[in-house]
């Protein structure tokens, strides 16, 4: 990591000895029950509701609601983030947004599993997409708040294994809900997940007063500087944007239509379908859990970032390749082991490669939203890339888009000069 990216952003090394053990924890269980009741509902809840309400449009829809989730999610990160890092209260800047906007995304996802019609369905994802975003962005910002750069690749293990567990741990729950009985039923009980893990997440933290921190003046400057996109210096961040974006989109074009990939490529019955969803994210959350935890700390003991990040990254186009050589379970089985230790070992360092690329630590909730949009931005350009490949060329053909997707963003990460 470059030595002057570490003495500006944030804590020294000098001033915190130990590592942050409490935030760690609170950065485990925080991205766990954010991520968690999204993918649970973007990748198995929605699109089962979906083809209960709509089934012979189910495809066009999945590829609707992404457009609906990009669109909002773009502005909401950026806004909540900029408006997070000049907010200044008892409770500090970061932990009003989490705790609110935690309550308001549970408040959504009942609102969805109570949806009857398609357009009520896709209003209430808009809206609960950017309350979503107004979570996930001053919750990142922590990690360059309060994380000395000796320990990132540490407390960024912490955040990626609550990454897996929301990730992966996901599907487990989510498929035992997939029947048409059973849909709001799951989507309340990962709206519970939502409310308890951001309430929780915000305790753990215990995040200082800021209200000695000067107040922002809102003029012209503090606009350019806190709402709007880094020009200066920043082209190691965007490639680090952008190779995350690849990964995400990457990953997101199987995650986004796992449910259809089993049922309409696989030709698999409900019950069988169920199993194999349950299968496969028991795969990607244990080796997902296990990389991400060995990940981190090597990385800080070896102080390399930039390595690890891109070939994890190439690992998951690797691994995708596998259901395109058959249409049987076990291919997808293997593409959970590969991409689980792959995502397992991306998490573990991809936080710390973006606190060491940020151009000004001043916005680093902002510019740490807009890398992390990246995130709900692939989440959706993957499914509407699937829904394309689907579409022109049939399922099998979505498996090379996605490992030459992966690939791609490995390389532009690899191009990155600053950080090792």
């Amino acid at each position: 990591m470059a030595q002057e990216n570490q003495a500006q952003i944030g804590i020294t090394d000098e001033q915190q000895p130990k590592r942050p053990i409490r935030l760690g924890f609170a950065l485990v269980i925080g991205p766990a029950c954010w991520l968690g009741p999204y993918v649970g509902v973007s990748a198995t809840l929605l699109p089962a509701k979906i083809g209960q309400l709509a089934p012979a449009d189910k495809v066009g829809l999945v590829a609707v609601a992404s457009a609906i989730a990009m669109t909002v999610a773009t502005i909401a990160n950026i806004i909540a983030g900029a408006f997070s890092d000049v907010t200044r209260t008892k409770y500090g800047k970061r932990t009003p947004w989490i705790v609110i906007n935690s309550i308001l995304s549970a408040i959504c996802m009942v609102g969805l599993s109570m949806a009857k019609s398609i357009t009520t369905l896709l209003i209430i994802w808009g809206v609960y997409q950017a309350v979503l975003n107004a979570v996930v962005a001053p919750m990142i910002a922590q990690i360059s708040d309060r994380v000395a750069p000796k320990w990132r690749g540490t407390i960024s293990s912490f955040y990626g294994m609550g990454m897996a567990f929301g990730n992966y741990g996901s599907g487990i729950i989510a498929s035992q809900f997939i029947g048409p009985s059973s849909i709001a039923t799951g989507m309340q009980v990962l709206a519970t997940f939502a409310l308890v893990g951001g309430l929780l997440s915000a305790y753990l933290a215990q995040e200082p007063a800021n209200l000695d921190e000067p107040k922002v003046k809102f003029d012209a400057q503090t606009i350019k500087q806190n709402f709007m996109f880094p020009t200066k210096g920043a082209r190691d961040y965007y490639l680090a944007l952008i190779g995350k974006l690849m990964m995400v989109t990457g990953q997101y074009v199987i995650v986004g239509y796992q449910l259809y990939i089993f049922t309409d490529y696989m030709k698999l019955s409900k019950a069988t379908t169920s199993a194999s969803i349950a299968t496969m994210s028991s795969i990607l959350m244990v080796t997902g859990i296990i990389f991400t935890a060995l990940a981190g700390p090597i990385s800080d003991h070896l102080h390399r970032l930039k390595a690890p990040v891109a070939i994890t990254t190439i690992l998951l186009g690797i691994g995708a390749f596998f259901p395109f050589l058959s249409a049987k379970p076990w291919t997808m089985f293997a593409y959970a082991v590969i991409a689980g230790i792959g995502m397992g070992a991306y998490n573990a360092v991809d936080q710390a490669l973006n606190v060491a690329v940020l151009p000004n630590p001043n916005t680093a909730a902002k510019d740490l939203g807009i890398i992390n949009m990246a995130n709900t931005l692939g989440q959706v350009f993957g499914p509407l890339v699937a829904a394309a490949v689907i579409s022109t060329m049939g399922y099998r053909a979505m498996f090379p888009v996605e490992t030459a997707i992966c690939v791609i963003g490995g390389l532009l990460i690899m191009l990155i000069k600053k950080v090792k």
